[in-house]
């Protein structure tokens, strides 16, 4: 759960808001696993620094444009094969606990 800028409303320009990120990431990982050797594993402290760095300096008018921005930090590190990412913005709609974008990409070899 992170704050950033997300929306075109007067208001939601000018405060921060909450955003509740999830990461899927699929890299090949049975090195670690009989290894248990961090050296052998996806440094994902790195990826989770740059997301918040992002999304904490940013301002986003879309949940799409969010998602996707950091989608492609996850995809930028040569281990990952397959990533999903999901934004969620609580409270966004009456009625509604969170509204959220998923999005998916796969590494082209």
């Amino acid at each position: 759960r992170l704050r950033t800028f997300i929306g075109f409303n007067q208001e939601e320009l000018i405060k921060q808001q909450d955003v509740v990120i999830n990461l899927w990431i699929d890299y090949p990982a049975h090195t670690a696993c009989y290894s248990d050797d961090h050296h052998d594993a996806l440094d994902y402290k790195v990826i989770t620094k740059a997301v918040i760095n992002l999304v904490e300096k940013g301002h986003f008018k879309l949940l799409e444009k969010l998602c996707s921005d950091i989608l492609d930090i996850i995809m930028a590190h040569a281990n990952v094969q397959i990533a999903q990412v999901k934004v969620e913005k609580p409270h966004a709609l009456r009625f509604a606990d969170s509204v959220s974008v998923t999005l998916s990409a796969t590494q082209h070899v």
